[in-house]
């Protein structure tokens, strides 16, 4: 199980497992994209330097920055 979006790979599973605090303005933004707590997603890019990373959340793909993904903890599924 990991909790960083930056330690998984292309084709692994995850599902988000809440929000961190102090990182109110990107969890508005991601909620407003569907990423709420219990929503699974799939690693489908990962960029050379591994950012952004690419997911595919609620049948759309999504690109997340680190400090973006950095606002919330997820769980391997």
């Amino acid at each position: 199980m990991t909790n960083r979006l930056a330690d998984m790979s292309v084709g692994d599973k995850g599902r988000v497992t809440g929000f961190k605090k102090g990182f109110d303005k990107y969890r508005k933004k991601l909620m407003a994209m569907g990423i709420i707590k219990g929503t699974e997603f799939i690693i489908n890019r990962i960029a050379p330097m591994g950012d952004p990373v690419g997911i595919e959340v609620r049948g759309y793909n999504l690109s997340l920055r680190k400090d973006e993904a950095a606002a919330f903890f997820i769980e391997g599924v």
